[in-house]
């Protein structure tokens, strides 16, 4: 039984597709069937029920999908063993983030590391905070700087910020300059303008308006801040950001109101919760943590509420 089966199976019993599971893996198709053949024959038992749109597992593939992940858990801890005796670090390091993090420059933190890291292989995807968390369980990805709500299970979460809501709107809109927060009931018949619900802010906008029991009505949905920021500028409606998108160049112009609400902005670093950490995941989480001990004391005896609160690592998986 070869460890590079093992990966085939694992990719096509999480993507319940052949197809999908090559691309994830980046080798042909026919490659990916031939590995599950090997395995089907070797352990004398079909693995997965095929159908022309899916395939799901068996009761043995799902017997042995347990086992699959813990025995390449294992090969992987065993070459980093092996790579820490040798005092080296190589391999890959798979990294998400949503863009325009604002408490996270992911550019400048893997720039630094593939300084110190020159040997380790680096790849990068940007995607929605729903995306990136499930990529992270199923462990495509070493770590996602991502934005939370605790409703993730199967992985870790290293707080990093946390940042209130901000309603976001033209000078000439009725609330424009308000001199307190404003509440969702106040916005009740709101037109507003939102990223998609893959979002990290966007759910935390959503929830502050299900938690007040308010109904919001989004008529435009974008999938960058750049233009989200376009469109309210134009008048074409609010928007509820965290509070970094207000300090944007493109923000200038617009006025920001606290929304009162209890749900806040939340980004945290995601590990996944099976297993230890790599060693490159390992060094670039020891990196975050120094940066932000760093700015810790740049921000002492100031206002810490304005900005990324300590590292700090939240033991409990998130269920």
């Amino acid at each position: 039984m070869e460890l590079r089966h093992l990966e085939h199976f694992v990719a096509v019993a999480e993507e319940q597709h052949f197809t999908h599971a090559a691309e994830r893996l980046r080798v042909a198709q026919s490659g990916v069937s031939a590995s599950v053949r090997a395995l089907e024959r070797e352990l004398g038992a079909e693995l997965f029920v095929r159908t022309t749109r899916r395939v799901g597992l068996t009761d043995a593939g799902r017997a042995l999908l347990v086992e699959a992940r813990r025995t390449l858990a294992c090969a992987a801890a065993a070459r980093e063993a092996v790579a820490a005796v040798q005092g080296l670090m190589g391999g890959k390091l798979s990294v998400g983030t949503e863009q325009c993090m604002g408490t996270v420059d992911a550019a400048a933190l893997l720039a630094a590391f593939h300084a110190l890291h020159p040997q380790v292989e680096i790849h990068m995807e940007q995607a929605g905070s729903g995306r990136l968390l499930e990529q992270v369980r199923r462990g495509e990805l070493d770590v996602a700087f991502v934005v939370h709500d605790g409703s993730h299970e199967g992985v870790r979460l290293y707080r990093v910020a946390e940042e209130p809501l901000m309603l976001l709107c033209r000078a000439d809109h009725p609330l424009a300059g308000a001199s307190g927060p404003v509440s969702p009931a106040r916005l009740a018949g709101e037109v507003f303008v939102d990223l998609h619900p893959d979002w990290g802010a966007r759910r935390a906008a959503d929830l502050a308006f299900a938690d007040a029991e308010v109904v919001r009505k989004v008529a435009l949905q974008v999938n960058d801040v750049y233009t989200l920021l376009d469109l309210v500028s134009r008048g074409l409606g609010a928007a509820v950001v965290p509070r970094p998108v207000t300090f944007k160049e493109q923000a200038r112009g617009l006025s920001a109101v606290p929304l009162r609400s209890a749900t806040s902005w939340k980004v945290a670093v995601a590990v996944p919760a099976a297993g230890q950490p790599t060693a490159a995941a390992r060094a670039l989480l020891s990196m975050i943590k120094e940066l932000d001990g760093d700015r810790s004391e740049d921000r002492a005896g100031a206002d810490r509420t304005a900005g990324p609160v300590a590292a700090r690592a939240i033991d409990q998986r998130v269920s």
